[in-house]
């Protein structure tokens, strides 16, 4: 499986580099937080975004620019004040049109859904709705809204299925259809950024959860992904400029960074949730629930029918990091809403050797296992969140845990050799 379009695994092949560089509710049970030092005692200073660093340097990228920024609730400011309002309220900036991805600008919508075109009442700016557009459609968009400059800052959540960074990619390449610069202000990976995990996109499987091919969890910031999709995948590069963050290592967890969490979506509460998000999410290519609707989605999985076997087999495998308890839980909305069903809860212990992709594999394995009524979603979503049909194909035939993860070795290893090379931190 190739994972450039311009064969970049070939042995010597050259390497694009960024166009620019910018300045160096329910009855859910609740779990107590995630094990892992906070910010007021890990004794790190503040991290300071890209916005952060843009705005200090007086927007001198944005002078004589009519600007668009994508955003939504989790652009904000060290004091969580909303950057498009800052921006605004601002003579050297010359915003004039908000873009909206999945959830919308101001985070009102489900999963799947977005707020539409409007004018935002706090600001006067038109919001245009991105979700759901791509290639020609989107790029006249950008055309139609009269910008020159698209700016973009939305926190990730480190998973290749977050699809708020098929939206960065999709307005990449619009923007280079139609000739407009690309500014990525650039915020930390909440689950850190030391390391690629599970398995590679296989092209035949793109969606809008898995555009091109890298790894289940990338271990990148937006602006990394940013110049890997420039210079890897765009067929024809966008004129980019990324404006780094300050004070981040690759190591930082999100609560080490002194930064305000914003749910980046309704299902994604806390940084606990993204911690566990890249494995655990693929229940939603199952019949159990994977916890929305409670107060710990993600953190809490189920179905009616479910007993103590399931967490006493997940128990068993001794993922490293991880305990299950047996929980119940009745969801308020999604799956099962209203009925109480039995499951597990994930309890990290030691965030340093947890593995989420390696810990989704294994409660996959061992559900179905211990759960007669197990079955994937009738149009094999799991394939799309995986990025093929090994996983799906491979748990069927009984393959186990260490089976599985040992089937993508090669194919993460190739995506490291790839990765490694836009790092920037």
């Amino acid at each position: 499986m190739s994972l450039s379009r311009r064969g970049l695994l070939a042995a010597g092949g050259a390497v694009g580099a960024l166009a620019a560089t910018g300045p160096t509710a329910s009855a859910a049970p609740i779990a107590a937080p995630i094990a892992g030092p906070t910010a007021a005692h890990s004794g790190r200073r503040r991290v300071r975004t890209g916005f952060d660093r843009l705005a200090a340097d007086g927007y001198a990228s944005l002078s004589g620019q009519r600007v668009g920024v994508v955003t939504n609730p989790t652009g904000i400011t060290q004091d969580v004040r909303h950057i498009v309002d800052v921006m605004h309220a601002d003579d050297r900036v010359d915003l004039i049109a908000v873009f909206g991805p999945e959830h919308g600008f101001r985070g009102t919508a489900q999963a799947g859904g977005s707020e539409g075109r409007y004018d935002d009442p706090a600001t006067g700016l038109p919001v245009y709705d991105t979700f759901g557009k791509s290639g020609q459609p989107l790029a006249d968009i950008f055309t139609a809204s009269g910008v020159e400059t698209v700016v973009f800052d939305i926190q990730d959540a480190g998973a290749r299925f977050y699809t708020y960074i098929w939206t960065l990619y999709d307005c990449m390449q619009a923007a280079a259809l139609v000739g407009k610069r690309f500014v990525v202000l650039d915020r930390p990976n909440p689950v850190t950024g030391r390391a690629a995990l599970g398995p590679v996109l296989d092209k035949a499987f793109a969606t809008f959860v898995g555009r091109e091919p890298i790894s289940q969890a990338h271990g990148m910031t937006v602006a990394e992904l940013a110049g890997l999709f420039n210079g890897e995948f765009l067929t024809e590069p966008v004129e980019l400029e990324t404006v780094r963050m300050s004070g981040w290592r690759r190591s930082d967890f999100f609560d080490e960074t002194g930064l305000p969490w914003v749910p980046p979506s309704p299902n994604m509460p806390t940084p606990d949730t993204a911690l566990v998000y890249s494995g655990s999410c693929l229940f939603e290519g199952t019949n159990l629930s994977e916890g929305r609707g409670t107060t710990r989605p993600f953190e809490l999985l189920g179905a009616e029918g479910i007993d103590r076997r399931w967490a006493e087999a997940a128990n068993a495998l001794e993922l490293p990091g991880v305990r299950f308890r047996e929980a119940y839980f009745a969801p308020t909305f999604s799956k099962f809403q209203g009925k109480t069903v039995g499951g597990v809860q994930l309890h990290i212990h030691d965030r340093e050797s947890y593995d989420p992709v390696r810990t989704g594999i294994g409660l996959l394995v061992t559900a179905k296992r211990a759960w007669n009524a197990f079955a994937w979603r009738p149009d094999n979503w799991i394939d799309k969140l995986t990025g093929s049909a090994k996983v799906r194909t491979m748990i069927d035939s009984r393959a186990g845990t260490d089976e599985v993860v040992g089937a993508w070795q090669g194919e993460l290893a190739a995506f490291r050799s790839v990765r490694k090379r836009y790092l920037r931190y």
